[in-house]
């Protein structure tokens, strides 16, 4: 099973938000809605979005919003 998690992080490397599904086609299409969301002043202050896979929900950080599709 592969498990999709797009990450927003802030400059200080923290994990603002968190959204997890298996879903591949819905993750990377909010993965994309994140990063055109980002405005150049965020970009330049630090803040990243991030998209990665994991195999099990235990890997899935524990604040994420976990979606069942």
């Amino acid at each position: 099973m592969t498990i999709w998690v797009n990450e927003q992080i802030d400059p200080c490397g923290i994990v603002y938000s968190c959204l997890a599904c298996r879903d591949e086609f819905s993750a990377r299409e909010c993965h994309v809605t994140w990063n055109n969301n980002l405005t150049p002043q965020e970009k330049e202050e630090g803040w990243r979005n991030i998209l990665r896979t994991v195999k099990s929900w235990d890997d899935v950080p524990v604040n994420a919003l976990k979606l069942s599709y």
